[in-house]
């Protein structure tokens, strides 16, 4: 029997009782916490928060409105669709009150780290917006065990969450190395030519924006820009999105082979974002992007651009605010080695078996941190699963 079966059943082996989570946390929005610059630097020690993938846009040297983080001062931050959650104890700013902030009532009593994995087990609709939080989500219950089996429950995922962490170091460290190699593979000689992307292009343009309530379950395959920077790796085979093609009007499509930049972005270092489609369906191009056509080597396009000078390029001259901007000229600017086609092949060829290890999720270290991770939902939804106490 484990430790948690004997607190269990000396503590309450009748069940337990549950609670909604305004019995549990108090709501409240990060105003003062919202950070004034946008002179981010890693030399700074105060990391300003955002929504979504990224989290950490950047670092401060604001002084003023820091929160303060201490073990009983600890946040869950989730942002405003909640389809991102984070426990945050450290001290911190934010962008923007597009994040939210919940803390426990009362720490000794409702444990804020076993509160956030027990919302982790909640299926949010992400189409909500958190003004439905007071009124809806926060009516939600969840167990409460006594507090020396929150406490257990905590330690037993945090050490899972550890054993991942340790994971994604490693393949961090290993992306690293293949984008060293990478770099290294597509830096020619004065035997290559290189050139301006507007010189190999065959076609520029923008797409056509496409609403999130325009997003459908089915129809006519779409990408929006911000998908390029959470869902998509460098290319990509199946639209994550789908619309019904006859609400959008003036339609902008895009092939097998057409390269898809972001010209919209939080960050200046990620502007610019591209993705080669790959698939064989015709698609459409939402807005805040631009597609290109060409007669290269997709791939060979998708790693050209996806290098430290083509980023740097990217990047030049855009000024940070509350987003970043670029547009068709300054792409058109952009220039990477053109080698023929046939190198051009080689050099995917080899950078394929890179990718799969450092990026596929059926393969190598992303499979097994993909398998880590659902083994670890498995348990986290089986420990915080309780027999509910009858009053």
């Amino acid at each position: 029997m484990s430790k948690l079966d004997e607190l269990i059943n000396e503590l309450c082996p009748d069940g337990v009782e549950y609670k909604s989570l305004d019995q549990l946390t108090f709501y409240k929005q990060p105003t003062k916490f919202i950070v004034k610059t946008t002179n981010y630097s890693n030399q700074y020690t105060t990391p300003v928060l955002t929504a979504g993938k990224s989290f950490i846009l950047g670092f401060t040297n604001e002084k003023e409105g820091v929160y303060k983080a201490t073990e009983n001062n600890s946040i869950i931050l989730f942002d405003d669709f909640l389809t991102s959650f984070y426990f945050v104890d450290f001290n911190f700013k934010v962008k923007s009150s597009a994040l939210k902030i919940i803390k426990s009532i009362d720490e000794h009593k409702f444990k804020l780290k076993y509160i956030f994995y027990a919302m982790r087990c909640i299926h949010f609709v992400p189409t909500e917006h958190s003004r439905h939080w007071i009124q809806i989500y926060s009516k939600i219950k969840i167990p409460i065990p006594p507090l020396p089996i929150q406490e257990e429950i905590v330690r037993i995922l945090d050490t899972f969450t550890e054993l991942t962490a340790e994971l994604t170091a490693e393949l961090t460290a290993r992306k690293k190395q293949y984008e060293y190699y990478r770099d290294k593979l597509l830096t020619f000689d004065d035997s290559v030519e290189w050139k301006e992307l507007g010189e190999i292009s065959t076609d520029m343009y923008r797409g056509t924006g496409i609403k999130r309530d325009q997003v459908a379950p089915d129809g006519i395959p779409c990408v929006r820009y911000g998908e390029i920077y959470t869902k998509y790796n460098i290319w990509f085979e199946k639209c994550f999105s789908h619309t019904n093609k006859d609400v959008i009007k003036n339609k902008k499509y895009f092939e097998h082979g057409d390269v898809l930049f972001a010209i919209t972005g939080e960050s200046v270092e990620e502007i610019a974002k591209s993705c080669v489609y790959v698939g064989n369906e015709k698609c459409l191009a939402g807005g805040d992007m631009v597609v290109m056509k060409h007669e290269q080597n997709p791939k060979y396009l998708a790693y050209a651009l996806s290098t430290t000078n083509a980023r740097i390029q990217k990047s030049k001259g855009r000024v940070k605010s509350k987003v970043v901007h670029s547009n068709v000229d300054a792409i058109k600017k952009i220039k990477i080695p053109v080698p023929p086609l046939a190198e051009q092949e080689r050099i995917v060829k080899i950078l394929d078996k890179f990718d799969t290890l450092t990026n596929d999720i059926s393969k190598g270290l992303p499979a097994e941190i993909e398998a880590r991770q659902k083994q670890y939902e498995y348990y986290r939804d089986k420990l915080l699963t309780f027999k509910e106490k009858k009053v």
